[in-house]
């Protein structure tokens, strides 16, 4: 394999990084909003977030993937693929990261609400000001474990052929016909980029269960 079938691959790998930081962004922007919504006490707010959560985590990312890449063009969006891309890819991400949080706020001990309501606080200081920091701490492992996953995610894009790090080897290794060397490096990249984040998770799990030495 040459230099400019390696430059290819890192081409790719550079819009895999790119599709995971905008899915990854716009997840943890919209994932506020649904675990807020989610753990309101208004029907009208917790119902659409549920239906949100089990719409998108009841749905492989594939199909959803292509919603966005066929459907929305016959909405009137003609949206370029890799903007597609990160319109699911959020969406899909919020969902899950709106669940992981919704556990944390959930998990964070019912008398440090009490408490602050004691204190005078109102709703909105007591969710950003004592609950909110507690359980951004408590759902950390599970975020980085899921950034994972999205990052792995990117490579289903290849099935609406926008050109990612998996559809470039698929391309370099149609070009020189040497599969098992072309995707033994694609292999190896994704691994430089999942190996650290997984093992910070694990870390950061182990640091945060009790009776665990660190």
């Amino acid at each position: 394999m040459g230099y400019l079938e390696l430059t290819y691959l890192l081409q790719g790998l550079l819009w895999t990084v790119a599709l995971t930081a905008i899915g990854f962004a716009g997840g943890i922007l919209f994932g506020v909003i649904v675990a807020l919504m989610r753990v309101s006490e208004t029907p009208w707010l917790r119902i659409p977030a549920i239906a949100w959560i089990g719409l998108f985590q009841g749905t492989p990312l594939l199909m959803q993937l292509f919603v966005a890449y066929f459907g929305l063009p016959l909405l009137g969006f003609d949206l370029p693929a890799w903007a597609a891309v990160a319109i699911a890819l959020t969406a899909h991400a919020s969902a899950f990261l709106g669940e992981i949080w919704r556990g944390a706020i959930q998990a964070v001990p019912k008398g440090q609400s009490e408490a602050a309501h004691a204190l005078g606080l109102h709703t909105r200081s007591r969710m950003f000001d004592v609950i909110a920091p507690q359980a951004l701490k408590l759902s950390l492992p599970a975020t980085v474990g899921f950034l994972v996953q999205l990052l792995k995610g990117t490579s289903l894009a290849a099935i609406v052929g926008f050109i990612e790090l998996a559809r470039a080897g698929t391309i370099v290794s149609n070009q020189i016909y040497r599969p098992i060397l072309v995707f033994g490096v694609v292999g190896a990249m994704y691994f430089a980029m999942c190996w650290p984040l997984s093992f910070w998770g694990r870390r950061l799990e182990r640091r945060m269960s009790p009776g665990l030495t660190r």
